[in-house]
């Protein structure tokens, strides 16, 4: 995942969704029928005009820019995608299939209070932000959520 694709700070929803509109070489008509939400329905977000997205709006809107809804909840909130409670667990003590530990998600929390280990809350292959652990792999990429970190060259 790029990192153009995260909101800036201060970016309004307004703004973000065109620019990645614009980015992806998409009109507002591309984007209303990929992500099947109504071209006026587009362009009242870009104008400003739409501040909260319905869940299936985010999600719609989400799957046409190709990014997580949690970008799209951290813009219309005015928050850092961090903040928007993103998922972190320990690659050493998380078993797969069970819930995160509590401390591990609080939101300055970023080494495991067992082991030390840092934590994660990407995918070491695609670097997509977890949004849930009810899997074990990343389901952007197929990579296993607990796999060791790509080594760097």
């Amino acid at each position: 995942m790029k990192s153009s694709n995260v909101p800036k700070p201060g970016e309004s929803l307004a703004a973000y969704v065109h620019r990645l509109r614009l980015a992806l070489g998409m009109s507002q008509q591309a984007v209303s029928e990929k992500s099947g939400v109504h071209a006026q329905s587009i362009g009242k977000i870009e104008r400003g005009h739409t501040t909260v997205l319905k869940q299936k709006t985010q999600r719609g809107l989400a799957y046409a820019l190709d990014i997580p809804e949690a970008h799209l909840e951290a813009a219309a909130k005015g928050i850092s995608v961090e903040e928007t409670g993103a998922l972190k667990f320990c690659p050493q003590c998380w078993i797969p299939g069970n819930a995160p530990d509590a401390m591990w998600l609080h939101i300055h929390a970023h080494y495991c209070f067992r082991c030390g280990s840092a934590l994660r809350h990407n995918c070491v292959q695609c670097d997509s932000p977890i949004t849930s652990l009810k899997h074990r792999f990343c389901p952007y990429c197929g990579t296993a959520y607990n796999a060791p970190e790509k080594a760097e060259s």
